[in-house]
């Protein structure tokens, strides 16, 4: 079996996105751009929204840090790792999202 982490991000695309391993510790960060234009006579507005989000969730101690995969697929992030037998790492393991 595996564990599966699901998180929705409307709006952004997997560079908006960065998934960390620490340890037993896995971090979802991310950084929300939205900009909306109006145009009238006249009148121009351009706004932007920027926000930046974190999440951390601490893992089982028989995920397999060796397995984990990050998935982004419309404004939805799945992740998914293995379960294993033996010791947790201590070492950081960046995860690419694809």
């Amino acid at each position: 079996g595996s564990y599966l982490f699901k998180a929705d991000i409307p709006g952004m695309s997997k560079q908006d996105v960065k998934v960390s391993l620490a340890g037993d510790m896995l971090t979802i960060q991310g950084e929300r751009k939205r900009e909306s234009e109006e145009t009238k006579p006249h009148f121009h507005r351009v706004e932007r929204s920027y926000g930046t989000f974190s999440r951390s969730f601490s893992l089982p101690e028989d995920a397999d840090p060796a397995s984990i995969h990050a998935h982004c697929e419309n404004g939805e992030l799945t992740i998914s790792i293995a379960r294993k037998a033996g010791a947790a790492s201590s070492e950081t393991v960046a995860v690419p999202v694809d």
